[in-house]
């Protein structure tokens, strides 16, 4: 890092000397709950990322995506996520056990706003809420719920930046590594990267 970089602001006194203030209505949008607007974006919502902090300080970050609506408002302090079948390893709710604190990001596919949540995370089994929470007859086994500390809408500067639902302005996707060529290069199981691909392939057939 020494050779990489050659100016590092190391104080928020730094970091004001060299930017705008944040104007009043950036300061003032923050709310403690989820009011009807934060409710109607979440309703249409078919994805969200998870941040959550493990044992060793590290954050992680976790992708979620069901139907949209599928993260359930139980009321204006508390969120409901249901876990799906997937890959067994649990970071976020292993991280939850040991450090509650979770940051969630809201994403519409097409809108440039985005919904930031954060605050403690819990793991349950109700049986109640596993069942308004199943997809297909399918109840979730666990149910990461949030107790809301803090909520507010993101402008679309990075989505314009990006032009992440503009796809003719998408990168082409011909060089870039699948999942399998990462398992195969990373994990480096006896399998070969079409061997890998086709497990894959069967696992995603059980999204429920």
């Amino acid at each position: 890092m020494e050779n990489c970089v050659q100016e590092v602001i190391e104080s928020a006194q730094q970091l004001r000397e060299l930017t705008k203030q944040p104007s009043e209505r950036a300061n003032n949008k923050v709310i403690d709950h989820i009011d009807s607007i934060c409710r109607r974006f979440i309703a249409a919502c078919p994805f969200v990322v998870v941040a959550s902090r493990g044992p060793d300080g590290r954050l992680d970050l976790s992708p979620k995506g069901d139907p949209a609506g599928f993260v359930a408002v139980l009321d204006e302090k508390t969120l409901a996520i249901p876990d799906r079948p997937g890959n067994h390893r649990f970071d976020t709710f292993q991280n939850v056990l040991g450090s509650p604190e979770v940051g969630l990001l809201f994403l519409i596919p097409g809108n440039g706003d985005t919904l930031r949540v954060s605050g403690k995370g819990r793991i349950v089994r109700d049986q109640l809420l596993r069942a308004r929470l199943a997809v297909d007859g399918k109840h979730p086994d666990l149910v990461l719920v949030i107790t809301v500390e803090e909520a507010f809408m993101h402008c679309p500067k990075c989505m314009m930046r990006s032009h992440l639902w503009a796809a003719e302005f998408w990168p082409d996707r011909s060089h870039v590594p699948s999942l399998a060529e990462a398992i195969v290069a990373h994990a480096k199981p006896k399998q070969t990267i079409v061997e890998v691909r086709t497990i894959i392939d069967e696992h995603n057939t059980d999204l429920y």
